[in-house]
């Protein structure tokens, strides 16, 4: 009876929910609902029949099992042999899940971080969980509009800690009108819509895209240790009165100390730093060694354990929603947002709550620091500057804010004008752009090359992949010709018509029943990732054996996991860096391939252990899968090519020879150029909205059109 008491006490904890009776494990527990739920969706998506209630029941057993999985993995009581059977089933319906949206992609979409949860959705999971005998969490309200303000109010919590010193100050509420932001004052440019101007400043003229920095008096801070003059330079513009920073510079030049530096020396106290989850216990620890002085407190989930008068508050984007309220009124003096390009998509409930609080930082604190991090911030497109400008109080909804204006205003130009571009984007930068590169400020950072391994996928699964492929190009001509039979509009092309060629890829690569009959673009590269994973793998043991640690990237789970069983098999010691694991077992696997000699490689998962960690343990990388973009495989590679590096660096990029891989990776690099032209000043040709998935498709189309008789 005690023992069935405890496992009734333990499902009520939603950090420990498990079945209620182990030995019955086929018939009991979540996971035989979500077979049963997950069946359901596929049965349906095979009869076409893609009604809003199977919408919404896949994206719930996508949220339930990427919860299980994360506490099957943190939950100690399990045995080894019982925690992988319970992992097998959820890869299980995890397979299915990632079957059912290869024949409708629209469905990817409901996996997104910041994809909304509806009413209806957050109840289909609580009965789901009701239904597997487990006691469900409470039911969070979504945000929607137009009730956004009310339904926020609900989902917000204070921690008891954060009201302990709010009673603790003796102080009545200050006034904050002396803070509040000024308002442009009428010129000029008053009738001239300047935001797009702006953003083609950095796409057209040809300048250095960095603010100039005073020299710094000192290189040393507490604990003897010591700055390199690339990062002193930050740390002296914030002691001299600077207050707003886009850091830009290339991963691995040591962000993290710059930033609580150049708080320290603007005494932006107390700080909050936003970052994403998997980062956020590095930052408290990067505070203790580069501001020993000041207390760190990381809010996990509601905050329960956080220290309400620590110094630097660090909170990740996934539980920022619950937190606005409290972090709004605290009296912040300084906010960092580290990974800023995260908050491109001004749409999405993470960028409106970053938004949102570094508006409230501006009307209450008189010349708050404000920086946002990034090694990244152009994903795709130049319009991802908008919201990081909009956060450092560069910019509004429409319109520069006062000090930008002024400074157009004094360049006596208009959009008219042949000199304003360059203009603009001067104004820009001072107003704190700091793009620094490797090669130029850390000489002692040894150099780094992608080096790209084609691997012949000459099995049946390969020749199953280069017929899907040519299915998939058949299908894209058979579109392009259909169009062009049927045109009305009388415009006549000689030999290939592009523009049409372009559009044939669009409605491919938005269309969500081509799979059906065949391959997507998408499903046919998560093919070729697979096909390759178990060559990905060898080749990073025969490295490993060789010269010593590697680090090993892919996409997929499937890939993740084929790549552990072989060097499991094969006696290879590795750690794990995935998504689903708690922060403390996260770092705990990081620290082991650091600091453990016998830990050969890191299998890490590219979309997770790609950002704000250090592993320069080893300088051999391997890609294993190509990603969408040419920043996430930049990031990457700079989890080893960094600050401290003592060795070269070599990624080694896999390549499924004679398959899509090999026009990706060209499509990749020829995107490397945005940020060169952008913020270094390049002049290298490159289309600063495109797209790889699509140009994928164009370049598959255009081939197939030329080598049609």
């Amino acid at each position: 009876m005690a023992q069935r008491g405890r496992r009734q006490s333990d499902a009520t904890r939603t950090t420990s929910r498990r079945p209620r009776r182990a030995r019955d494990v086929d018939v009991d527990g979540i996971i035989p609902v979500l077979a049963r739920a997950v069946r359901e969706v596929e049965s349906a998506v095979e009869r076409g029949a893609m009604r809003p209630s199977v919408r919404t029941k896949f994206q719930v057993v996508a949220l339930l099992v990427r919860e299980e999985r994360a506490r099957v993995n943190a939950d100690e009581t399990y045995t080894d042999a019982y925690r992988a059977e319970q992992l097998r089933r959820l890869d299980g319906i995890a397979t299915i899940l990632a079957k059912t949206a290869a024949r409708d992609t629209s469905l990817l979409a409901l996996l997104a971080e910041d994809a909304v949860i509806s009413d209806t959705a957050a109840s289909l999971k609580r009965d789901m969980l009701i239904s597997a005998g487990l006691e469900p969490t409470p039911v969070e309200p979504t945000i929607t509009e137009p009730n956004a303000a009310s339904a926020a109010t609900a989902r917000q919590i204070v921690p008891q800690s954060v009201v302990s010193r709010q009673l603790a100050n003796p102080f009545l509420a200050p006034d904050f009108t002396s803070a509040a932001p000024r308002e442009p004052r009428p010129g000029r440019l008053a009738g001239w819509e300047l935001i797009s101007p702006l953003l083609k400043s950095f796409e057209y003229a040809a300048a250095s895209a960095s603010k100039s920095l005073p020299k710094p008096s000192s290189m040393r801070r507490a604990g003897g240790l010591e700055l390199m003059p690339h990062q002193a330079q930050v740390v002296a513009a914030a002691a001299a009165g600077h207050r707003t920073f886009l850091l830009a510079d290339e991963p691995g030049l040591g962000k993290t100390a710059q930033a609580l530096l150049a708080a320290q020396a603007a005494n932006a106290y107390p700080l909050l730093v936003v970052v994403p989850n998997v980062v956020k216990t590095n930052w408290a620890r990067e505070a203790g060694i580069w501001t020993p002085q000041r207390t760190a407190t990381v809010i996990h989930g509601d905050g329960d354990t956080i220290d309400g008068f620590a110094d630097i508050v660090v909170v990740n984007y996934e539980v920022l929603d619950r937190h606005v309220g409290w972090l709004g009124d605290l009296g912040f003096r300084g906010m960092v947002v580290d990974e800023a390009h995260l908050i491109k998509n001004k749409k999405s409930q993470r960028s409106r709550n970053v938004l949102q609080l570094s508006e409230r930082i501006r009307t209450r604190t008189p010349r708050p620091l404000l920086m946002a991090l990034t090694g990244t911030p152009l994903i795709n497109d130049i319009e991802d500057f908008k919201a990081i400008w909009q956060f450092l109080g560069w910019i509004d909804e429409k319109k520069p804010r006062a000090e930008l204006m002024e400074s157009l205003e004094e360049s006596g130009l208009t959009p008219a004008d042949p000199g304003f571009y360059a203009a603009a984007r001067a104004s820009v930068i001072d107003l704190g752009v700091v793009r620094r590169r490797k090669v130029d400020v850390a000489a002692d950072i040894p150099a780094r090359r992608v080096a790209d391994l084609p691997v012949e996928l000459d099995d049946a699964v390969g020749r199953s992949i280069r017929e899907a492929e040519r299915e998939l190009a058949a299908r894209l001509v058979s579109r392009y010709e259909s169009a062009l039979a049927t045109r009305n509009s009388g415009i006549a092309v000689d030999g290939i018509d592009h523009d049409l060629v372009r559009q044939v890829a669009g409605w491919e690569r938005s269309d969500p029943t081509t799979t059906k009959t065949g391959e997507n673009v998408f499903s046919l590269v998560r093919r070729i990732g697979k096909a390759k994973a178990g060559l990905a793998a060898d080749y990073a043991a025969q490295l490993a054996h060789n010269v010593g640690k590697v680090v090993f990237f892919a996409r997929h789970i499937e890939v993740l996991d084929v790549a552990e069983e072989i060097f499991a098999e094969r006696g290879i010691r590795y750690s794990s860096i995935r998504g689903d694991q708690t922060s403390t077992k996260r770092q705990k696997n990081i620290d082991a391939f650091v600091n453990d000699p016998d830990v050969s490689i890191a299998v890490c998962s590219l979309l997770t252990a790609g950002v704000g960690i250090n592993l320069q343990v080893a300088s051999n990388v391997v890609l294993a899968e190509l990603s969408w973009t040419n920043a996430e495989q930049t990031q990457a590679i700079d989890r080893v090519h960094r600050i401290g590096q003592a060795e070269p660096v070599t990624a080694w990029r896999i390549i499924a020879a004679q398959t899509i891989d090999t026009r990706i990776a060209d499509l990749i690099d020829s995107k490397a150029g945005l940020a060169a032209r952008a913020l270094d000043g390049s002049d290298d040709e490159v289309s600063s909205s495109a797209d790889v998935q699509l140009e994928a498709l164009v370049a598959l189309l255009t081939n197939a059109l030329t080598a049609s008789p």
